[in-house]
This record gives structure tokens, C-alpha cells and sequence, in this order.
């Protein structure tokens, strides 16, 4: 039996490499996009997402633990997806710029084709104000690796630079709620207690 995460994210994969835990990666079968369109806007969206990630790799791997995680932003209760080119970075940025990012993260952990355990936490951040030339800048800096960020950030790099103040857990800011994981992963004797 293995753990396995479903993810293509470079960020949780590191996330559970530096907590000592050892995974095999798989890549979940979901259209992100059509999934996110045909949901309400709701925290479930995230939840909904880590679930549907977790199950499309359980069906072929019935007898492993299979971890799957998601993260969505909302802004004004608008639901803004990763941007499609630099251009929309930009005008994400310019949406964000003085206004409170919502972040939601969540972890679903499945087994034999079936959700056994879910969890989901949300992060505010605070925006400052930014100018149209901080803009081209940090795009200029961390551009295209913030191209596959839902947010238009890495907050372990220069995006922390966008934020007045940050309320919430680090790791679900990263993209997974880590702490509430690696409990679930010792509950069921995936981990040393």
C-alpha cells in the first residue's frame, strides 16, 4: 500500500517532501475548468475539487491512500482562476489591488474509490495598494512561474510583497491545509503517532 498524491503542483509536493513524508505522485484526471464552471461559488468548490482529485486517481489505485488538495480565490465574491497569459495576470493584480483576497484550500484523503475524509480551511489577505509599475515589475520578476498561481502569487516569494496583512494558516495559503493532513495520515496508520 502507498500514499499518493494527486497533484501536478510542485508547491504541495514540496509541502509533504519537507515534512518527511514519503508519496508517490499521480496526476488526477479533472478538467478544472469545466468542474469549476458547472459549481456554485461556494468554500464546497474547493472541497468539491480536492475530492473529485483524490477520486480520479483512487479508481485506479484502489488499495493506496490517495491524497487531493485545491485552492480557490475569491475576491468581491468573484471566483478568479489561474491567468491565461501575462495580460490577465495583470488585470487580476489591478482587480486585487486594495481589496481582501479569500483563499480556500482543502484536502481530501481517498481510499477503494471513496472519499474517507476531507478538510478545508480559508485565509484572508489583504492587498495593498498597487501602483501600475509594481505591477509590470513584479510580473517582469516572477513571471511565468506565477502563471500556473490561481492568485497571481507565490507567497514564499516575491508575492508576499502584494500583501498589507495576512490572516491564516501558511500552509493553506501555499495550497494545503498540511497540519489537519498529517493527522488524518497518523489516524490511519499512515504515519508513526
Amino acid at each position: 500500500m502507498s500514499l499518493v498524491l494527486a497533484s501536478s503542483s510542485a508547491i504541495r509536493r514540496a509541502m509533504l517532501a519537507a515534512a518527511g513524508v514519503e508519496f508517490e505522485v499521480a496526476s488526477p484526471q479533472v478538467d478544472e475548468v469545466a468542474f469549476t464552471a458547472a459549481a456554485l461559488l461556494t468554500d464546497d468548490l474547493a472541497v468539491d475539487l480536492a475530492k473529485a482529485k483524490a477520486l480520479s486517481v483512487s479508481e485506479a489505485r484502489t488499495a493506496d491512500w490517495v491524497i487531493g488538495s485545491d485552492s480557490v480565490i475569491t475576491v468581491e465574491s468573484r471566483l478568479f482562476d489561474k491567468p491565461a497569459d501575462r495580460n490577465q495576470a495583470a488585470e487580476h493584480l489591478r482587480f486585487f489591488s486594495g481589496k481582501t483576497i479569500q483563499l480556500t484550500s482543502a484536502v481530501a484523503l481517498a481510499r477503494g474509490n471513496a472519499i474517507d475524509w476531507c478538510h478545508v480551511q480559508t485565509a484572508a489577505l489583504e492587498v495593498r495598494a498597487l501602483s501600475d509599475r509594481f505591477i509590470a515589475d513584479y510580473l517582469d520578476r516572477d513571471w511565468p512561474a506565477v502563471s500556473h498561481c490561481v492568485g497571481v502569487f507565490r507567497i514564499e516569494g516575491p508575492g508576499v510583497q502584494l500583501f498589507k496583512r495576512i490572516e491564516g494558516d501558511h500552509f493553506t495559503i501555499l495550497g494545503m491545509p498540511l497540519i489537519p493532513l498529517l493527522e488524518a495520515l497518523r489516524e490511519r496508520g499512515q504515519l508513526d503517532a
